[in-house]
């Protein structure tokens, strides 16, 4: 719904606070930072060892070709970072360094898993940033144990922390294509695995926008400010949703509306955790906006939405 009211006022002011800061941002972004074109890998169709293997080297091969680019032109850090990302004990299903860069690393053994969480993150996760989405994923693998699988989904050009694009649904519709591909190859390889989105602060517009050409099981929203949906009903899926905030995260504070202003909509809608939503709250915890997949009551109970058990109570969020 496009609303006129204070709550509007505010958002604007959003808005305007936002634009005013994001040319600083913007000037920091790793795009900055050249990378070869990626070449084209060969399509996955079964998630054997030694298909896998031939897709891992394949986005070995690109993270060394991006490194030596990166070091071609004085970026030491980023060349470090890319060559610690292609050790041969990393997997990842892809790779591409070029604008902030898109990358799928694989933690657990597909082979074998029986449940795939896949990591959608949200505003300002870039390579340069991967570190936090790496982390979260890792702890979020040791939680739900054996024949299961995390993967860290970087794989759409995020916006900026503070900007317009923060505001409005324009990335997101840019990552719908590529995350809907990305789980009809899930289902391809492991047709019998649970498959389930965990979508973080502006991910989870990319999971709502998304989610009608979805075959996954569970969609989990935490940190979100909104879908762009009034209720679990427009996002026409068949997966349970579920929605979660941290009494610390200061998206609770942001006003749940969509203003039409004559450049653009921002704004994301309903509050995911509103009972007029419908997704099926599960309890936080006490942390902030970055803190759900740190140790703590949030990636307990994410964890235990992934592997099938209820959520344990506790403190259900701002």
């Amino acid at each position: 719904m496009i609303e006129s009211s204070p709550r509007c006022r505010a958002l604007t002011a959003a808005f305007i606070a936002a634009s005013v800061v994001a040319p600083m941002t913007g000037a920091a972004r790793p795009a900055a930072v050249p990378a070869p074109v990626p070449r084209p890998l060969v399509p996955l169709r079964a998630a054997t060892p030694a298909a896998l293997a031939v897709r891992y080297a394949e986005s070995r091969d690109g993270m060394r070709a991006a490194e030596r680019m990166a070091a071609g032109h004085g970026d030491r850090w980023r060349a470090a970072m890319l060559r610690a990302m292609a050790d041969p004990a990393r997997t990842f299903l892809f790779f591409d360094g070029r604008d902030g860069g898109r990358a799928a690393e694989v933690f657990g053994e597909l082979p074998d898993a029986e449940r795939i969480a896949v990591l959608v993150p949200g505003a300002g996760t870039s390579l340069d940033r991967y570190g936090l989405l790496r982390g979260g994923a890792m702890r979020l693998r040791q939680e739900i144990g054996d024949r299961s699988a995390v993967i860290a989904w970087l794989g759409y050009r995020t916006p900026s922390t503070v900007s317009l694009a923060t505001l409005t649904p324009g990335r997101a519709d840019e990552a719908v294509p590529y995350l809907r591909a990305f789980v009809r190859e899930l289902g391809t390889v492991r047709p019998a695995a649970r498959v389930f989105l965990l979508c973080h602060s502006y991910g989870s517009v990319v999971c709502a926008r998304a989610a009608s050409r979805l075959d996954v099981d569970g969609i989990v929203l935490f940190g979100s400010v909104g879908t762009t949906a009034g209720t679990v009903a427009e996002l026409h899926t068949r997966a349970a949703v579920w929605a979660g905030r941290g009494t610390g995260d200061w998206t609770a504070r942001v006003p749940n509306t969509r203003l039409r202003l004559p450049f653009a909509t921002i704004g994301f809608g309903a509050d995911p955790l509103s009972p007029a939503f419908g997704a099926r709250v599960f309890a936080a915890g006490d942390g902030g906006h970055s803190d759900y997949l740190r140790p703590g009551v949030a990636l307990d109970n994410i964890a235990r939405i992934v592997t099938g058990q209820a959520p344990s109570e506790g403190s259900r969020g701002a």
